[in-house]
């Protein structure tokens, strides 16, 4: 993060003629670093269309198809089931060449993916089911893919259809590679920045 505000600092700071115009440009280049998501912060995913939060709860898990821990669109205000660490593994992620991982805040060590094997269909329709899993114990490894990309192929996708488990009934959340239209559109919030230290 230092090369990318030092750099910044520079180039704003080529031209200025006075002492005024370095504070004015010192303090915008502050605010927008302080707004960037850097590997390892908390986000949280909130669907465009229906003002509800990506989440997930540990133990709660699909009753058909793959029966990972299940993926949903959640409460209209962020929740601790509704907080990712975002991983990238390098300073900034750039928009068409950064693979990113999700990791569930309150879940032990859960990514979330899908499992293109079998292409496990969401229990209300028959798009690919999304879900959240230890990747230390996905029975078959070369098939879990928990890496998202800017542009990927695959897409997450929430709508009004909902389903139950038990007496519960939950916002289905799925992934597909279909025309893109409202219901696929996601707003990353930063709830909390990684500070990066010397040691990382």
């Amino acid at each position: 993060m230092n090369n990318y505000f030092s750099s910044e600092f520079y180039k704003k700071t080529k031209n200025v003629n006075s002492v005024n115009e370095l504070i004015k440009e010192f303090e915008e280049i502050t605010v927008t670093e302080s707004n960037l998501i850097k590997d390892e912060s908390i986000i949280a995913l909130k669907h465009i269309a229906t003002g509800k939060y990506l989440s997930s709860t540990e133990n709660l898990h699909y009753t058909t198809g793959s029966k990972f821990q299940l993926i949903f669109a959640g409460s209209p205000v962020p929740d601790p089931n509704s907080l990712w660490k975002i991983e990238f593994g390098k300073e900034l992620a750039t928009y068409n060449n950064t693979f990113i991982k999700l990791q569930h805040v309150k879940s032990s060590n859960k990514f979330l993916g899908i499992y293109y094997y079998d292409y496990f269909r969401s229990p209300s329709n028959n798009h690919t089911e999304v879900s959240c899993n230890d990747i230390n114990y996905v029975s078959n490894r070369n098939y879990w893919v928990e890496n998202w990309k800017f542009n990927h192929v695959e897409f997450l996708r929430s709508h009004d259809i909902q389903f139950t488990i038990g007496n519960d009934t939950f916002q289905e959340v799925v992934c597909h590679n279909e025309r893109l239209g409202g219901n696929d559109e996601w707003c990353i919030e930063l709830i909390k920045q990684h500070v990066w230290t010397i040691d990382d």
